[in-house]
């Protein structure tokens, strides 16, 4: 699919000098999960499809028409669409595919922003001579992901990464779509406010109660009054967003602020023990020290993050003395974030934990100091541990509370 707009408008610097051209394109895999699923099994091709039992992982276009989103209970889910197919994910396949698109990005353009594992920002700029103009790079991308990975990308083409990425957005499923330099506020302005980097559902509704539906009606509003509003950083992000101001380029590779992981729990996490919580710390905890040393990062803040019953969020962190990567310590600062936020749990129910360690720094402090002032180095078990398991795998060995348990899925990630 290609869009062209027909409008005149331009974008307050266009008035100044000639825009640059557009080419940034943000590619972005369709239900990416679902899709792999569908490729996989032709049975499945045209149903709609659900990845994941308790919570929605992934959900195909068919599925989607019917009101399924991605981490929906699985209950509301079948609700929605009783006749959908449930299937168990399978994170191993989903990396395998993730990495043969990646290399038809970097078959495509030296640049390529990785923002997942299932989208990029790619610049084309200066490419013209050798493969053509943006629109035609876009379209032999879409093809040789289509023939040589067996999945349906959509790609939006623009002069921002902000406005590829909203493009890319308009056109799904399995489209093309190009905004022109000329023609961005055109295209920007009608859509709804929640098509603005930043605005969830709660800002959009403080937006709404003034009036402000589309990116039109906040474009015209002041940065103060924006401000006034939504809050000052806030205010000056909608501000430039909605006259298409974003000036950050395509970078390559750029490393991690932080190193996370979560798991979703559904309504089973109302129902589990303290010591079935304090498991799936210890897993998500070791899961994220593990790629961490892989990548020869340490971190000084360690960053909860839940999800309650009501779908409401809370984030808590505690910064440590020193950078560490170190299992033992890492985890020592969780589980004293999750005792101190027991009382939120209590009285909202619990449906997700993830932590993150963030503030990295690579040159970061390996040592705990004991009370009796001796120096420990702990990198030395853990990194025993990783050598176990880096020739004999992950599950070759586990932590005594894990034994038994189910330890989650582990979520297909980019190098760090």
């Amino acid at each position: 699919m290609f869009v062209s707009i027909d409008a005149s408008a331009r974008s307050p610097a266009s008035a100044l000098s000639p825009a640059p051209p557009a080419a940034v394109l943000h590619a972005d895999l369709d239900s990416f999960y679902a899709s792999v699923e569908q490729r996989d099994n032709p049975a499945l091709r045209g149903q709609p499809v659900i990845v994941g039992g308790g919570v929605v992982l992934a959900a195909s276009y068919e599925a989607k028409a019917y009101g399924v989103r991605t981490a929906m209970g699985g209950r509301q889910a079948l609700a929605l669409c009783p006749h959908a197919v449930v299937v168990p994910p399978r994170m191993a396949a989903y990396s395998e595919a993730s990495d043969a698109v990646f290399e038809v990005f970097r078959d495509t353009t030296p640049v390529v922003e990785p923002l997942s594992v299932d989208e990029a920002f790619l610049d084309v700029s200066g490419l013209r001579r050798v493969a053509g103009t943006p629109v035609q790079i876009g379209a032999r991308l879409r093809e040789r992901v289509r023939e040589e990975v067996g999945l349906p990308i959509t790609v939006g083409i623009a002069r921002t990464k902000f406005l590829a990425k909203v493009a890319s957005q308009e056109a799904k499923p399995d489209g093309l779509l190009l905004v022109p330099p000329d023609r961005e506020l055109a295209f920007l302005h009608p859509l709804p406010v929640r098509r603005l980097w930043g605005v969830g559902a709660k800002t959009a509704d403080k937006l709404r109660v003034h009036g402000i539906e589309t990116v039109a009606d906040v474009a015209e509003l002041s940065e103060t009054t924006l401000g006034s509003l939504v809050g000052g950083a806030m205010g000056r992000q909608l501000f430039a967003l909605s006259h298409n101001v974003d000036r950050r380029r395509v970078v390559t590779g750029r490393r991690r602020r932080s190193v996370g992981a979560q798991r979703a729990l559904g309504r089973a996490g109302n129902t589990m023990s303290a010591a079935e919580v304090d498991a799936v710390v210890v897993n998500l905890v070791d899961r994220i020290t593990r790629r961490m040393r892989t990548a020869g990062r340490t971190g000084r803040t360690v960053v909860l993050r839940l999800r309650f019953d009501d779908f409401g969020r809370a984030t808590r962190s505690r910064t440590m003395p020193r950078a560490t990567a170190s299992t033992d310590v890492i985890l020592g600062a969780a589980r004293a974030l999750v005792a101190a936020a027991e009382p939120l749990v209590a009285e909202r129910g619990l449906t997700l934990i993830g932590f993150a360690v963030c503030n990295i720094d690579r040159d970061g402090a390996q040592q705990m100091e004991l009370p009796f002032g001796e120096a420990v180095d702990m990198t030395t078990i853990d990194a025993a541990v990783d050598r176990v398991r880096g020739r004999y795998g992950n599950a070759a060995l586990t932590r005594g509370v894990l034994l038994g348990r189910d330890p989650g899925l582990e979520m297909p990630m980019l190098p760090d």
